[in-house]
Parts: C-alpha cells; structure tokens; sequence
C-alpha cells in the first residue's frame, strides 16, 4: 500500500485483526554517542525482499496478524521526538535528580512538531512520555513529578496526541523502565552498572546488575493503564530498558498492554545493534526489534525468527537522531542531508522502517535548521 494512501483509519481497522489473539491477555490491573554504521548509497526505495521458500504461506506464532505487522511496515518513515526534563538539563542521560521546576519551555508549539513531521512526509511519530529523569509530560495521578508541578503546565502527550491526529499522523507514547526518581527500592543504571548477568540469577560474589522492584512495577503498570485511558488509540507503545524489568513481569506487562491496546504495536527496545543478534532475556516479548543507532545488515532484515521454537514475525524499526544527541542541545545541527538520505533509504531498501529522532529545543519548538534538513529530505527521498 502506498503511504501517501495509508490513513489512521485503515492502519487501524486491518490492525483490528489482530485482537482476538490479544484476548486472552490479563486484563487485571544512554547518552549514546556511537555514529550509525555507514549505509549504502542512495537509490529508490525497495520494498522487502520475499520470504525464502517455505515461509510465503507462514503465518506464525505472534501475536498480531502479518496483514496488521506489514501495514505497520507500510508507514515506513516516523519521527521521534525526545523532549523533556533532559532537554532543560542538557543531557541525554542526567545523573541527577533536578527539580520539576527546570522543565520551562518559553514557546512551547506541539503543533509545530507535528506540522513538521507531516511537512516531512512521515506517517507516525512517538513523543517521550517520560524518560530516565522520571518527569512526566502529562499530569499523572500517580506521582507529583509532572509538568503540572512545573512553570509551563501544558499536558504535553494530550496536546501531541490531537495534534497527531489532526494532522492524519499515527500517535505512539514512549516510556522508559530506568526512572531515576521513581525507584521504589530499585536500582537503575545511574547506581549500579550494566552488567552481563542482568535477567539471569547472580551467582555468589556477584553484585547485583540493575532492577526494578515490585513497587515500581505496579507503579509503572498504573502510569501505561492511565496513559492509555486517557490518550488512546496508539499506534505504537515504545518501551525503553526492559532488561531491567525482568522476564516474568516483562511478559505479563506485554500480555497487558496488548489487552488493553490490541491493535497497537508494542516495541520491547532491544538496544544498539544491527538486530541480527537479538537478545530474548533482555527484551522478549516484543512486537518489534529496534535498531538503535546502527542499520539493519545489507542482506536487509531478518523479519522471520524462531525465538523459543516458535515462528514470529518481528520486523525491524532503526531509530537515530537526525543530529548527534538525542534531545535538543545547544549547537546540535543536523547531519548533512545526503546522509540522511542514504541512511533511510538504505533502511527501506533492507526492510525495516525508520524512526528518525527530531527534539524540540528549550524554547519547545523544533529548530529552523533541522526543519530545513527535514524539508530537503522529503524532496530528495521523493516522499
């Protein structure tokens, strides 16, 4: 389906599919400097290559039907937009704990972001909701770390989701599992570092690798049931650091949203990598595979895997900044435009979608230089 053709209502209704096998789902209830690989060189866009022999008339065992996946596939080309506390901090990763009152936009525009993610030919977009600072971008009920307590009160998720929506762009909320301020007994990355044995059992001598606690869990359940309440439909649901969360509430956490949300895609983030090598301790189960800061292998992306001796069918979405960081910092221009150009089209060309990273900056708009990089790559992709 072409994606100028794809409407919200369309992805939706064939994604519907999908919900009765979500049906029986519980109804209960880091800053990254590594430079992407080099991509090919710039050509039309591809679709994916056919399946090998074999698997054309596999279904498999996940949870969503191949028609809804492959409608996601169609979209093809989204924006990222990480915006929050961080932004006001000036990291990606902040190993403090700031004040709510840091979080000051002065022109705060959702609109404009929206606008020109659509003026750039994307089909969906996915706003962080909260990321590792804990500050929420809308006025949970859950914990007074919110844009309500903070200067500019704007329910940030609330104004992007009706902006994505008039504007025909699918919505998505990301939420990130490493809260610095919500611990709740926990320990995130920012106290104890990564370590090889995380979601596995340390052995004796062993320190403990990051965690969360039973507390933080329900409270994490509680925030994604509120956000969805109040917010949805979304198209997709991006969850950030799930090693930390651990393979049994990971799971049931997964079987949740899916009830509650069935027709939208659910993105377990597996980390940097080319997502040829997929880690199932850290990030299973998950609708998707992310491609953090790397590209798929030439060959292109393996969307057919057997994972636990069954078949699912994972296909793969690349996520990048447009610049260096990955919230707005002060003098992070845009990578050059034939850069740009090649890393998405290579990423069509392997099968996989794109979700390229575009931060508003302190005064909460998206800067004129990454809006004019956006606009010069529409008119090169032929988008």
């Amino acid at each position: 389906m072409p994606l100028s053709h794809l409407s919200r209502r369309r992805f939706l209704t064939g994604a519907a599919a999908g919900a009765a096998l979500a049906a029986s789902a519980p109804a209960s209830l880091a800053a990254r400097a590594a430079a992407p690989a080099p991509p090919a060189p710039a050509s039309p866009a591809a679709p994916a290559a056919a399946p090998p022999p074999g698997e054309a008339d596999e279904r498999g065992a996940q949870r969503l039907t191949l028609e809804a996946l492959r409608r996601w596939e169609s979209l093809g080309y989204g924006m990222f937009i990480h915006f929050g506390l961080n932004t006001f901090v000036g990291k990606d990763i902040p190993r403090t704990d700031p004040p709510a009152a840091a979080y000051a936009p002065d022109r705060l525009d959702v609109d404009q972001w929206v606008s020109v993610a659509r003026d750039a030919g994307m089909k969906y977009a996915v706003l962080t909701a909260k990321h590792t600072t804990g500050h929420c971008l809308w006025p949970s009920d859950h914990t007074d770390y919110t844009v309500a307590n903070s200067p500019v009160k704007t329910d940030v998720v609330g104004a992007f989701v009706k902006a994505c929506r008039r504007a025909g762009l699918l919505p998505g909320l990301y939420y990130c599992s490493w809260d610095d301020h919500h611990m709740f007994g926990g320990q995130t990355p920012a106290v104890v570092k990564w370590s090889p044995i995380m979601n596995r059992f340390p052995k004796p001598g062993e320190a403990l690798a990051p965690f969360t606690s039973s507390l933080y869990q329900s409270f994490q359940t509680a925030q994604l049931e509120e956000l969805i309440a109040r917010y949805g439909p979304l198209a997709e649901i991006w969850i950030d650091i799930p090693g930390v969360l651990g393979r049994g509430y990971r799971t049931f956490l997964y079987q949740h949203l899916a009830g509650l949300q069935p027709e939208a895609v659910i993105m377990m983030n597996s980390g940097i990598g080319s997502g040829e090598k997929y880690d199932v301790a850290y990030a299973w189960p998950s609708d998707l595979i992310a491609i953090e800061r790397r590209m798929p292998p030439e060959t292109g992306h393996r969307t057919w895997r057997t994972i636990e001796g069954q078949r699912y069918y994972v296909p793969g979405e690349v996520c990048d900044p447009i610049s260096r960081y990955w919230f707005g910092m002060e003098g992070d221009a845009a990578r050059p435009v034939d850069a740009l150009a090649e890393q998405v089209t290579a990423c069509r060309q392997r099968g996989v979608n794109v979700l390229l990273n575009v931060p508003p900056d302190k005064h909460g708009r998206i800067p004129d230089g990454h809006v004019q990089a956006l606009a010069q790559l529409r008119k090169r992709l032929n988008l």
